[in-house]
């Protein structure tokens, strides 16, 4: 089965109301089930810069590396591992030409950008974050955020300095203590979480959980799950309506249908008349 037959994509990116133009960059492959969104930041436009890098180095990457003839050797776990082992490779790529690019110019100096990065393959996926770009999990009606932020906020609520509550008015929410791009090496967080039919997959830059909480996120992709595109214009829109004062953009994924991946005796059948 073709991935792109059982996942839906949605993606959407808005300069918000206050800022004068867009770092934030998506993208998507469908036929290889890979989705990237980078929140980028720098003077003189220059989080675009890293945004559009981002994106485009690490999808172009991940979909060149992940191919049929490859996969076709690995079992489940042997994939899971590939997965996990590519995507580092292609941060670490991407860090560098984003950190080379920075150094090189001086309109790009400390430019970075965020990053969280999924790849969807044999009923798994696999994400890389780095930063405060966020991957939400909708299963049935339970909301959860599987990414960890990599921000100064997030160790002072770790640390017990500072509670849940008392964060959303915190003045440190854009201090990420992570970012690709900034430093000669970087490391992104990754894991693998197996996938579920009907699962919804929410990829956001800060620019939508800063402005709206997470239970209104869950409550709109609960009322509007039917119509995924709807879905997603809603919560850019409720987040300018709530000041939008940050570029925001997500990704959704919906999962239509398992894809489990035919491995053995009638898979090999099967793929010399393909």
């Amino acid at each position: 089965m073709a991935i792109s037959d059982a996942l839906q994509i949605v993606s959407v990116t808005d300069p918000g109301r206050v800022r004068g133009h867009n770092e934030d960059c998506v993208e998507s492959r469908p036929d290889s089930g890979i989705v990237v969104l980078a929140d980028g930041m720098g003077g003189y436009n220059a989080g675009e810069v890293a945004s559009g890098m981002a994106t485009s180095i690490i999808a172009g990457g991940l979909a060149a590396a992940w191919t049929p003839n490859v996969l076709k050797k690995l079992d489940r776990e042997g994939a899971i591992a590939m997965s996990q082992n590519t995507l580092q490779a292609e941060v670490a790529k991407t860090n560098k030409a984003i950190y080379e690019a920075a150094q090189k110019d001086p309109h790009c100096a400390g430019m970075g950008t965020t990053l969280v990065a999924c790849l969807f393959y044999d009923n798994f996926l696999t994400v890389g974050h780095i930063g405060d770009s966020r991957l939400y999990r909708m299963r049935a009606d339970a909301m959860e955020q599987v990414t960890r932020d990599h921000s100064l906020l997030q160790e002072q609520i770790d640390s017990g300095l500072i509670t849940k509550e008392d964060a959303r008015s915190s003045h440190n929410k854009n201090l990420v203590t992570r970012a690709l791009g900034i430093d000669p090496e970087v490391e992104a967080e990754i894991h693998t979480y197996d996938v579920q039919d009907g699962d919804i997959y929410l990829l956001c830059s800060d620019g939508l959980n800063d402005m709206i909480e997470d239970e209104e996120i869950q409550m709109t992709l609960i009322a509007l799950r039917s119509n995924l595109e709807l879905t997603a214009q809603q919560l850019v829109q409720s987040a300018n309506d709530a000041g939008g004062r940050d570029n925001v953009s997500v990704i959704l994924v919906r999962v239509n249908k398992p894809f489990p991946v035919e491995r053995g005796f009638w898979a090999r059948i099967k793929s010399w008349f393909a």
